[in-house]
């Protein structure tokens, strides 16, 4: 049975800040949060964590592994780096969803994002190392079927996106109502949801309700690990998997 542990990283007071004393260059803005965004996937990333942009002022990450003091030096660095702070929320829960939804109330409770009294709140807790287990977290690795045969290399650049943009959100709306998982786009044509415990069916029914709605034909390779990066690396290698023999589900191998 998986169990994330999940983070929800909040920008303090970002909203206000970017007006304050008077409304901030976009380029400015933009090239902050990327930069931030680089920094947290390093500093978490380094800690076996991954992080994902969502929108930029709120990002979503998979930590287990990760302690609170860990959260604690994350949030110091950030502090020490940039011009904002940020909160950070830990829950953890066998449903992904569930626990981002928990994680949020805490830092709800906490004050609003745009309270500028509201700093570096660090609430939660992580998963105590006895109660860990080698198969807590469960990636799925999507993949669109030949993007650049069939578009990269055949229509322009923006309509590409939008094909992918398409596929993207009825995936991530349909994982999250129907099996309870946080979906995010990475880049390219590539899609990584963190799951609770699915079967080869469900990720069936998933690949073929994108296909029926936004006509993109996907695959996926699936890995489970202790932390977020063993998983993840599962993963990509039964992804290659899927490339090598034409399928569109392969889990990789147990690593426990």
């Amino acid at each position: 049975m998986t169990n994330a542990q999940i983070t929800l990283i909040q920008i303090d007071n970002y909203g206000p800040w970017t007006v304050t004393p008077e409304p901030r260059r976009e380029v400015d803005l933009q090239t902050l949060q990327s930069r931030l965004y680089a920094d947290l996937s390093q500093l978490i990333g380094n800690r076996e964590g991954y992080v994902f942009f969502t929108r930029f002022d709120n990002m979503v990450a998979v930590t287990n592994g990760l302690t609170i003091d860990d959260h604690a030096l994350v949030q110091e660095s950030v502090a020490n780096r940039f011009p904002v702070t940020v909160s950070l929320s830990v829950a953890t829960g066998t449903s992904p969803i569930v626990a981002l939804e928990d994680a949020t109330e805490l830092l709800q409770d906490a004050g609003s994002a745009q309270d500028k009294s509201r700093r570096e709140i660090l609430r939660g807790r992580a998963i105590d190392e006895q109660f860990r287990t080698g198969d807590d977290v469960q990636i799925a690795h999507f993949d669109v079927n030949d993007m650049t045969g069939n578009y990269t290399d055949e229509v322009n650049a923006f309509d590409s996106f939008i094909h992918i943009e398409k596929g993207y959100a009825a995936l991530m709306e349909y994982m999250r109502t129907e099996y309870d998982a946080l979906t995010f786009f990475v880049g390219g044509d590539n899609v990584i949801a963190v799951c609770p415990e699915m079967d080869e069916a469900d990720y069936e029914d998933a690949i073929e309700h994108v296909e029926e709605t936004a006509e993109v034909e996907l695959k996926v390779g699936v890995g489970s690990g202790a932390v977020a990066q063993d998983a993840g690396m599962a993963a990509k290698h039964a992804l290659e998997t899927c490339r090598a023999v034409g399928s569109r589900v392969e889990f990789a191998e147990p690593t426990n």
